[in-house]
């Protein structure tokens, strides 16, 4: 009889087991592709710390981003269960905000324009401005990580929405850090890039010293070309919920798509999003600028 319960509840625990293995795939693959502009924004973030410094920022940042889960797995399931209605106003607000940072992002880079070649660090900043700018650069992280990571656990929601709650704990949890310790992982692994290949230039091997000057040429400009993935990220994955969450302009875009051929149906509802993205952006920008006017 023992026997028998133990076997049965072995069984149920490997059902389980298997539902959550199933759901976490699911919700793994649909979250792919936040994923990869969570990585392009966080990446650009370290962008101008220093060489010792990188690898710290990244950590501070990583930390924040466990806090932002810790907070927002629960209130999901709370939302959840009482008002599923608030989620998509919710994911608006935070996509408008990722426009308005996007828009704020292109605004100073016209006002500041950089010559051609990626630029170091300003070494002789008094020690003073280098702290005040890193934690600049972590709080900005973990504001933008906190909506991205909102989105993930949205998304990963509605995956398991049906799912019993332990479930839903369990694959919410998992997702949670498995993501951010993939992105985060990627992250520190770019910034020392240039580390790497000084260590390969080193090497007395000619195919060594070869590969990691070509390292050390890429790392500067592959820094500077995540800073503008992030950026255009930030209009996509913003301007992309603001589309999903107004229906008659999410089927206004699907409707174009449908129209232009199979070759472009992909790549135009992308360029809409960011569009959007940019419009919001704008609008949210001016808006801040106004009522900050009126205030004084």
């Amino acid at each position: 009889m023992a026997a028998g319960s133990l076997l049965a509840l072995l069984d149920d625990i490997a059902g389980v087991l298997d539902d959550v293995a199933l759901m976490t795939k699911v919700a793994a693959k649909k979250t792919a592709g936040v994923l990869g502009d969570d990585l392009a924004l966080n990446a650009q973030q370290v962008t101008g710390v220093r060489a010792d410094r990188e690898l710290p920022v990244v950590w501070a940042v990583c930390k924040g981003s466990l806090l932002n889960k810790a907070i927002l797995v629960p209130v999901a399931l709370l939302i959840s269960a009482f008002a599923p209605w608030a989620v998509t106003p919710l994911l608006m607000i935070g996509g408008a905000y990722l426009c308005f940072e996007g828009f704020e992002k292109l605004m100073h880079a016209f006002a500041h324009k950089s010559p051609s070649s990626p630029v170091a660090l300003d070494e002789s900043l008094p020690e003073l401005d280098q702290v005040a700018m890193e934690k600049d650069k972590i709080k900005g992280a973990v504001r933008t990580d906190f909506i991205l990571s909102a989105e993930i656990i949205a998304i990963t929601l509605g995956t398991v929405a049906d799912a019993p709650l332990t479930e839903q704990i369990i694959v919410l949890c998992g997702i949670a850090l498995v993501m951010t310790l993939g992105v985060y992982g990627l992250v520190a692994a770019i910034v020392k890039l240039d580390d790497l290949g000084l260590w390969l230039s080193q090497r007395p091997a000619a195919v060594a010293e070869a590969i990691g000057s070509g390292i050390l040429w890429a790392a500067p400009w592959l820094m500077k070309g995540l800073s503008v993935v992030g950026t255009a990220a930030m209009f996509l994955v913003g301007g992309g919920i603001l589309v999903h969450g107004i229906g008659p302009l999410h089927h206004a875009v699907e409707s174009f798509a449908s129209g232009v051929g199979s070759a472009l149906a992909a790549l135009v509802p992308v360029l809409l999003n960011a569009l959007v993205g940019i419009v919001a952006g704008a609008l949210v920008v001016a808006g801040v600028k106004a009522a900050g006017a009126l205030r004084g």
